[in-house]
């Protein structure tokens, strides 16, 4: 499989997961300005989204958006036991953290990394701080779900990670930044940070 990145984007989470889950994928850089990938492919060809990331499979067939391809990850690997039983309460709690971190996190983002307007970029801090807060407010144990790793903790400290970039203040949220460094030390989200250049 090979898994279409762009270093520290959303794609990391993915790729977190993969090697998490002991899947080696092969990687393939793309310029999201130019929507070139680094062999010199057309991106869009592969996604015509025209952002990261995605995953083509074996047989050609390709699979996007961060949320779903994490869950197609922890599949293939189940005894892992990186997202919850199909059925379980802990499964759905896993959906609705990759619901939310999209909606309500990721996509706040946007203003501060494409050039929005002084009046949009203050409005997605705000909204920013609104979210994190809600996540810094739930996070009582090590992860989303307590003390076990699962898919949803890979997006997270993927866009966590983006505060500092884009001048969000961090300082109130205690359990996050706690979170943030025991996700660094674990050994799959170093090797995924080591090989997007980031560590």
């Amino acid at each position: 499989m090979k898994l279409f990145y762009a270093p520290g984007a959303c794609s990391l989470s993915p790729h977190i997961v993969a090697c998490e889950a002991g899947i080696d994928l092969e990687l393939c850089k793309v310029n999201l300005q130019t929507k070139e990938t680094e062999t010199g492919g057309d991106y869009m060809q592969v996604n015509p989204k025209g952002y990261v990331p995605a995953l083509q499979l074996e047989g050609g067939e390709v699979l996007t958006e961060g949320p779903a391809i994490v869950q197609f990850l922890a599949e293939q690997k189940p005894e892992k036991n990186l997202a919850p039983e199909y059925g379980s309460l802990d499964h759905y709690r896993v959906l609705e953290w990759l619901n939310y971190i999209s909606t309500e996190v990721h996509k706040s983002f946007v203003p501060l990394f494409w050039d929005g307007s002084d009046d949009e970029k203050a409005a997605a801090k705000q909204r920013l701080d609104k979210a994190f807060q809600f996540v810094e407010d739930r996070l009582d144990g090590d992860y989303l779900l307590g003390d076990r790793f699962c898919i949803a903790d890979a997006y997270l400290f993927t866009v966590y990670n983006w505060c500092d970039k884009v001048g969000v203040d961090t300082d109130n949220w205690p359990h996050l930044k706690a979170f943030a460094e025991r996700m660094a030390q674990r050994p799959g989200v170093q090797q995924a940070l080591k090989a997007e250049g980031l560590a």
